[in-house]
């Protein structure tokens, strides 16, 4: 069966509609009004070699937040739906990217609890228009519905472009390799026979 999932999320904030398929090739079909939120989800579509459409109509007026939360809220529930009893995966993941002068870690257990640990200063508060906060914003609402440990590390940077490319390509990197099937674990990957959290 392909892991595959859609998910709408409608709220008087944001109007979302979310496509992910694990096993793709790294297609991105991305429309959220904040070209630097599609630059990132597009990296990340590209290097977990997912296949993501997001549309999203959001109170851009007011500001980013409720955009980025809810696009991360509805891609960390299709990520679970994708996953189900989480059977014959890796679980764990984790990457180091560098970026030009960035450095970041991103470590990932999809065990079912969610935890964001983002030890990332920006440098700058904006990216062009982009409010910084909202990368540990994304990732923290992609933790929460999905049920997954989410650890980012920066070690070094001074640039917040290559600072927030960095985590999105190792969240992307760690991703895939916890997603990816595993030949030597066909079960539960947990010695409690669950991972339902």
């Amino acid at each position: 069966m392909p892991r595959s999932a859609t998910v709408t999320r409608t709220t008087v904030e944001t109007d979302v509609t979310l496509s992910l398929v694990l096993d793709g090739t790294g297609k991105a079909e991305i429309q959220t009004g904040a070209g630097f939120f599609d630059h990132m989800l597009t990296l990340l579509a590209g290097h977990s070699l997912c296949d993501l459409a997001v549309r999203c109509t959001g109170d851009l007026h007011v500001d980013g937040h409720h955009t980025v939360e809810d696009v991360g809220r509805a891609l960390g529930t299709a990520l679970k739906d994708c996953l189900g009893d989480r059977r014959g995966i890796r679980r764990y993941g984790h990457a180091i990217i560098p970026m030009d002068e960035a450095l970041a870690t991103v470590a990932v257990d999809l065990g079912g609890r969610a935890a964001c640990v983002f030890a990332v200063d920006f440098p700058v508060p904006t990216i062009g228009t982009f409010d910084a906060q909202l990368v540990e914003v994304f990732w923290e609402s992609v933790a929460a519905t999905a049920g997954m440990n989410f650890h980012a590390v920066l070690h070094h940077g001074r640039n917040g472009h290559h600072i927030a490319e960095a985590v999105f390509k190792a969240g992307a990197r760690a991703l895939r390799a916890a997603c990816e099937p595993d030949p030597r674990q066909p079960g539960i990957p947990s010695t409690k026979g669950t991972l339902a959290g």
